[in-house]
């Protein structure tokens, strides 16, 4: 019985991301998923003056305040007997580390496109991580409310940029103030939309199909012809519809819509639901797969936060669920260190809310207690000693030295880069001369640096200023027994990390090849796996 009502919970989730290049909406979406969902009753105004509500994704005052999601967080509500776990990804392109780290939990994800600007530089990049993984890709082009370009001109654009083969769900009748719905492909029906309080509750519709005369007198002559012969095309030489390309990442879905009005929303969200993955199998370091039926509890960490409920001084390690049951109370296996832990304490979210669960099941995000020990992408198990395969990083590309205003701080100050390096927030870098004192961060872009600056001050009461380093290439030194003398010269800064390693930093990659050329007894390699603290 246990085992049917494992695979059933497992069966009924789903998990995914949500990815774009800023300002593509992507906050905005999440929220009105949160609104046909149920979850919210209205809405959250996101960069606006007038809006009384925040989002309901963004946790930090800091986001609050400018209207930018810049740290991830969780989503969780019961849709149509199912269960949405929904990881809201930073919307900044500085972000994309957290990014990264957080689509490794996902299932699925969905690709956001703004109708006006198409394919953006921060979708290629985070559409690549997807691509690899080979998880399905489902695409939302928004703002068709607004001026926008051509679907037919955006669709080929999807497929010549990105490499993927592109199949219309639906298509927008009507461009910008004449986009009143959309036409169903599936079903050959029109859904159109009235009114929706600038997209604060759910709009109402009326479905009809192109042949119906109360339909027909709603729309402009011109769209309805429009319409009519940009389907017939899709028929003819678009790409088939095939839910096997679909589970493999080769082709993508596409819906058109706006989140901001909540045109084509719901459509999109039914559509969604039905086609994509619930939890599949899990790969080890060892090459085995774990798949969600295992009865065995099995997880990784994937994310650290610190400080969501300031009060409290909270740490909460975020466990994506792989396979079995969790039970609150229950002893589980911390792996790299083969101690066993209780964790009596379990969360899970509604992003800034929490609720203490008794049960979880695979494709769950729940939040721990973590008493200090946790690092992401460790496994945590039942019995078992395996691991889930490690999680990649970024390149930091930005450096700066970190010096403290009040040295009575300084207990503050040191647990504060302590906890935000744990949490993956930035990476930490010691000259060797010195001690602990005014170590260097490395960063993806700048808005980490202000975020960490504010988090210090704010969250530990330790008010620092950064002194910005001319380096923009970091490589570690593959050699142990080197002394670091030889690593010096006037081109670069020597540092050692968090584990002790040496790593060498650049102004450029040109001046980087210079030295490998001229110091052939030295490997300069990429950080490509997360360092474990």
């Amino acid at each position: 019985m246990a085992q049917k009502s494992l695979n059933f919970e497992a069966k009924r989730r789903r998990t995914f991301a949500i990815i774009s290049h800023p300002d593509a909406g992507k906050t905005t979406l999440t929220e009105k998923l949160l609104l046909y969902g149920g979850a919210v009753r209205q809405a959250g105004g996101v960069k606006s003056r007038k809006a009384k509500h925040h989002a309901v994704s963004d946790w930090m005052e800091m986001e609050k305040q400018r209207g930018i999601s810049v740290t991830s967080s969780v989503l969780q509500f019961d849709y149509q007997n199912l269960k949405i776990n929904i990881l809201d990804t930073p919307g900044h392109q500085d972000f994309s580390e957290d990014t990264y780290r957080t689509l490794m939990a996902a299932d699925s994800v969905v690709m956001l496109i703004d109708a006006a600007k198409g394919v953006e530089e921060q979708t290629k990049k985070l559409f690549r991580v997807c691509r690899n993984r080979g998880i399905p890709i489902f695409t939302f082009i928004n703002k068709l409310d607004r001026y926008s370009r051509e679907s037919l001109e955006l669709l080929d654009e999807i497929e010549k940029v990105l490499d993927i083969k592109a199949y219309p769900m639906n298509w927008p009748v009507g461009r910008g103030k004449e986009f009143t719905g959309i036409y169903d492909r599936q079903s050959s029906t029109i859904e159109l939309f009235t009114g929706g309080n600038h997209g604060q509750s759910i709009v109402p519709t009326r479905i009809g199909d192109l042949s119906d005369p109360a339909i027909t007198a709603i729309l402009k002559e011109h769209v309805h012809t429009q319409l009519k012969d940009d389907i017939e095309l899709l028929d003819l030489a678009g790409d088939e519809y095939d839910i096997n390309l679909i589970s493999q990442g080769k082709l993508t879905p596409v819906y058109f819509g706006s989140a901001l009005t909540n045109f084509g929303v719901r459509a999109f969200l039914d559509s969604f639901i039905e086609l994509a993955p619930s939890p599949g199998e899990k790969i080890t370091t060892e090459g085995v797969t774990v798949p969600p039926e295992n009865e065995e509890f099995s997880g990784f960490v994937f994310k650290i936060q610190a400080n969501m409920n300031p009060n409290h001084r909270d740490r909460i390690a975020f466990v994506r669920m792989c396979s079995g049951t969790f039970e609150r109370g229950m002893m589980i296996k911390y792996v790299p260190t083969n101690k066993f832990i209780r964790l009596s304490q379990s969360k899970q979210f509604m992003a800034q809310e929490t609720a203490i669960i008794d049960k979880a099941f695979p494709g769950d995000i729940i939040g721990v207690f973590d008493p200090g020990i946790f690092r992401i992408g460790d496994t945590l198990t039942e019995n078992s000693d395996f691991e889930y395969k490690e999680i990649p990083c970024f390149q930091p590309e930005m450096f700066a030295r970190v010096h403290l205003r009040n040295v009575m701080k300084r207990k503050q100050f040191i647990k504060g880069i302590k906890q935000l390096v744990e949490e993956g927030a930035i990476q930490k870098f010691q000259y060797l001369d010195i001690g602990i004192e005014s170590p260097v961060i490395g960063a993806v872009g700048a808005l980490q640096f202000e975020v960490f600056e504010y988090r210090l001050k704010n969250e530990y009461g330790a008010d620092i200023y950064l002194e910005k380093l001319p380096y923009t290439v970091a490589r570690w030194v593959a050699e142990k027994d080197l002394s670091p003398k030889s690593l010096v010269s006037s081109n670069n800064l020597v540092l050692k990390d968090n584990d002790g390693n040496y790593v060498v930093l650049f102004p450029s990659e040109l001046l980087l090849n210079w030295e490998i050329r001229n110091n052939k007894y030295i490997t300069f390699v990429e950080n490509s796996i997360l360092q474990k603290a």
